[in-house]
């Protein structure tokens, strides 16, 4: 009797220590506490709001054709579809982990064959229980080739006392989580890579159209300066120069409707197409600026972001991974048993005397597997580390790239205004010029020279538009995307 208790002692105490040898997890990674406003210079947009609504590309782009390109992308584009079949993947790897917490049930059917030879334990064994005489005819064995028939069910169940197989189900729902905001990033992306291509071309059109009006302008001027020089009142050189200038904008043009065309094939790539052309507008259509009237909260829009939200489900997806990890320390309780039918001849397999069970229980308790379990450990701690680190970056991103695109956001609303300003001021020093020119107080060079500004200034001026247009998509982006 006491070497039977000294002997639980022992075993009690080797699973003590194997459960005490078991390190410590980090829990305390907290984030730093985000600012509480964007530090805007529009006051109105610097108080705080408690939700942000979430975005819609109908309401945030207003504009019909540039939605109807997006809903298309969404449904054609192969990366996105590769995604999507990704996340079923995903989906399937969550259902496994929740499975792994319930019993293994497995329909079991052998039959083998065995002779043993006359100087073993078993052939020795079987001869002499022939011989007994308290066995029947169908309990004897048989010695050439013994058989052993089973046909039932096995059961098997690791109990889950310290979370191991929970927390692993924890960190692969996590991922699935994680997975799916994956996704809405991909989205997020693919529609901004359309709104961009999309706006691009909107904004070659636009220069398309002021080349051919320029076109025109000049023509009219050569053909004054032309009829000029038939009566001697202008020089050849003036009419070559302006020959050289209207050739000038006719090469600049062909370049461009290049760009249009590069642009679209672009576009339709992403749409999954073939060819075509893409049906747009004429002009830039936005509605972000009602965005921008709302009253912005810092932390519900940062933590909206799929991005933020991807790297947060895999932080907690590697917090599981070390809890698992940490809880393989602990001694393994396995229960299990089977039941059924069990003889060594086919003409007593169904008998009644052929039903067997058995009911299984087992402590298990690792004490020296080469350090892999702490290496285990030590592994799935230190990327616990790492995603806290990701997810920290990814909020201070989050915060700097949507509080400089407010500023670039504000900053082109007086660039537009200052550029409109200037093109309407050179419009005039056009006429201007042409008039003095007539009237014999200005020279040909002067014409030029003040067609080519406005020229110049009608193409910078596009060309804000188009980079407000696109700062727009990036902003669409910070605000964390979205198509519903």
């Amino acid at each position: 009797m006491k070497q039977e208790i000294n002997r639980y002692i022992i075993c009690g105490s080797v699973l003590l220590l194997t459960a005490c040898s078991a390190p410590k997890i980090n829990d305390n990674l907290a984030a730093k506490q985000l600012p509480e406003n964007f530090d805007l210079k529009r006051k109105k947009a610097v108080d705080s709001l408690q939700n942000f609504i979430p975005l819609k590309t109908e309401t945030y782009f207003k504009d019909v054709k540039l939605e109807n390109l997006l809903k298309k992308a969404i449904t054609q584009n192969p990366d996105y579809l590769i995604v999507q079949e990704r996340i079923l993947i995903a989906n399937s790897h969550l259902k496994v982990a929740k499975l792994g917490l319930l019993p293994s049930l497995d329909f079991v059917a052998d039959a083998s064959g065995t002779h043993y030879g006359k100087y073993t334990m078993d052939g020795v064994g079987n001869f002499d229980t022939n011989f007994s005489q308290n066995i029947n005819e169908k309990q004897r064995i048989n010695e050439n080739v013994s058989p052993n028939l089973f046909l039932g069910g096995k059961v098997s169940w690791e109990a889950d006392i310290w979370g191991k197989l929970s927390n692993r189900k924890k960190a692969a729902r996590e991922r699935f989580f994680a997975s799916q905001e994956g996704m809405r990033l991909l989205q997020t992306r693919l529609l901004s890579d359309v709104a961009d291509l999309y706006y691009k071309l909107i904004a070659l059109d636009k220069q398309a159209l002021i080349y051919d009006k320029n076109l025109k302008t000049q023509q009219k001027a050569l053909d004054i300066i032309s009829a000029q020089r038939s009566v001697g009142k202008a020089t050849e050189l003036a009419v070559q120069q302006f020959n050289a200038q209207n050739n000038n904008i006719l090469a600049e043009a062909e370049q461009l409707n290049l760009s249009i065309d590069q642009t679209e094939k672009a576009l339709l790539n992403l749409l999954g197409e073939y060819g075509g052309k893409i049906d747009r507008s004429s002009d830039f259509l936005s509605g972000h600026l009602e965005v921008l009237n709302q009253k912005i909260s810092v932390d519900s829009i940062i933590h909206k972001r799929p991005d933020v939200s991807e790297a947060y489900h895999e932080l907690r997806a590697s917090n599981a991974d070390a809890k698992a990890a940490r809880a393989a320390f602990f001694p393994t309780l396995n229960l299990g048993g089977y039941v059924g039918f069990n003889s060594f001849s086919f003409s007593t397999f169904f008998d009644n005397g052929s039903f067997a069970w058995q009911l299984l229980g087992g402590l298990t308790a690792p004490v020296f597997n080469k350090g892999q379990i702490k290496q285990e450990f030590f592994v799935s701690n230190k990327r616990q580390q790492i995603s806290f680190l990701h997810y920290q970056n990814t909020i201070t991103t989050a915060y700097n790239e949507l509080s400089a695109l407010l500023h670039r956001t504000e900053s082109f609303v007086d660039v537009l205004k200052y550029k409109s300003k200037e093109i309407e001021h050179l419009e005039i020093a056009v006429n201007v010029s042409n008039d003095l020119y007539l009237s014999g107080y200005a020279n040909y060079l002067e014409i030029i020279n003040a067609q080519k500004n406005k020229l110049q200034a009608e193409l910078d001026f596009v060309d804000i538009q188009l980079k407000n247009a696109e700062s727009q998509v990036l902003l669409y982006k910070a605000l964390g995307g979205g198509i519903n």
